[in-house]
């Protein structure tokens, strides 16, 4: 059984390795994207606060974000810091080509525009598709090729990634004392081989690793499989599905009535007054609604309420809390702080980071564990000397 077992985790290992290598590499930046973007661009993000100015009317800024986008894109989303110094930034719609192969070509369309508050000035026009972040993340998620595709491959492999932690613990397990010894703890000499070094990182790092990583492995199956993420809900609820959200909609009114975004963002802010961000989601129809999301976690992503506002009264629809929410949609709510170990807070991301790190070194370690192997196994020639005829 446990040489069918070996043979499993190397086949499936050898056969997913370098997607679960790239996985593992662009995840560990990914894990402290906040931070990094806050050091690396501080120039868009920030600005000077004015001691004799006052932030702008939303509505003002958004008309100058559209001119910014030009007439063929509209604003979609914005993004309001309640930090002082911080710049509001403004989304068009993204325009995809679905039948391009490649990432870039996919994305056709994806800017975002950094305007400061207090002049409405735009700080910079990022083009979304090639800055880093954005990459790193498309590569993580897609491997920078069709969406779709690039999905399918991630979230097979990622299953392949659990089979083989899985396989790998069995594997792990010692026989005796003695040999636990060997598989809790580095004991090299200066004698020690390569070759047993090499497989003492695979084996007590993996070991180590492992419940971290399978935490890592099925919270990312969420973004590849939906059904799964639903699954995991209906098995926390007990057996019961989260019920569908209401679809709202806004009453229409007569012509020429200017949407009240600011009435909106001040109604918002008054429920959140400790929120660190709102993002404002704007309607693509005539009935839709205005959806506020008010981020009251300063590095977690599922302390956050949600708010639907009628587009032409302003007026308060619907609101929805992590507080209000069943067992399984909170499960939910947290998977992606899980995902990151954000979770747990900076000392959960240290973790996450360190765990990614070694999960990019499991698939180099147990190719050249395989590699040297193959080599001690393979048939050597001799060499015959020639008879020499008489």
């Amino acid at each position: 059984m446990k040489k069918a077992i070996a043979n499993i985790h190397l086949w499936l290992g050898l056969a997913s390795g370098l997607v679960v290598f790239i996985i593992s590499v662009t995840g560990s930046i990914y894990v402290f994207e906040k931070e990094l973007k806050a050091w690396f661009y501080a120039d868009r993000e920030t600005v000077e606060v004015p001691a004799h100015l006052v932030k702008k009317p939303l509505h003002e800024l958004l008309s100058v974000a559209n001119k910014a986008a030009g007439k063929d894109h509209t604003i979609q989303s914005i993004t309001v810091s309640s930090i002082p110094n911080q710049t509001y930034s403004f989304r068009p719609k993204q325009i995809r080509d679905t039948t391009a192969f490649t990432h870039f070509g996919e994305i056709v369309y994806n800017h975002r525009f950094y305007l400061d508050p207090y002049t409405a000035a735009v700080v910079k026009d990022e083009n979304t598709t090639t800055e880093f972040f954005m990459v790193v993340l498309r590569m993580h998620r897609n491997l920078l090729i069709n969406r779709s595709l690039g999905k399918m491959i991630i979230g097979i492999s990622v299953i392949i990634f659990v089979v083989t932690l899985l396989s790998g613990i069995v594997l792990w397990w010692p026989k005796n004392k003695n040999a636990a010894k060997q598989r809790i703890w580095f004991k090299w000499k200066e004698s020690t081989s390569p070759k047993r070094k090499n497989y003492d990182l695979h084996n007590i790092l993996g070991f180590y690793s492992m419940f971290i990583l399978l935490a890592i492995a099925l919270t990312g199956l969420s973004f590849s499989y939906p059904k799964f993420e639903q699954s995991v809900e209906w098995m926390v609820n007990g057996g019961d599905s989260s019920p569908k959200p209401e679809k709202l909609r806004s009453k229409k009114t007569k012509p020429g009535v200017l949407m009240p975004l600011d009435s909106i963002l001040y109604q918002a802010q008054a429920l959140n007054p400790t929120a660190h961000s709102f993002t404002v989601t704007l309607p693509e129809k005539a009935k839709g609604v205005i959806s506020v999301t008010a981020q009251i976690g300063k590095d977690t992503r599922y302390d956050e309420n949600e708010y639907q506002f009628d587009q032409y009264t302003g007026k308060l629809l619907s609101s929805t809390g992590f507080d209000q929410m069943n067992p399984g949609q909170k499960l939910s709510a947290i998977n992606y702080d899980i995902h990151v170990g954000a979770v747990l807070g900076l000392p959960g991301k240290i973790l996450a980071f360190f765990a990614a790190l070694i999960s990019a070194s499991l698939p180099v370690t147990g190719f050249m564990i395989w590699l040297a192997r193959s080599k001690k196994k393979a048939p050597v020639k001799r060499s015959r000397t020639p008879i020499p005829l008489k």
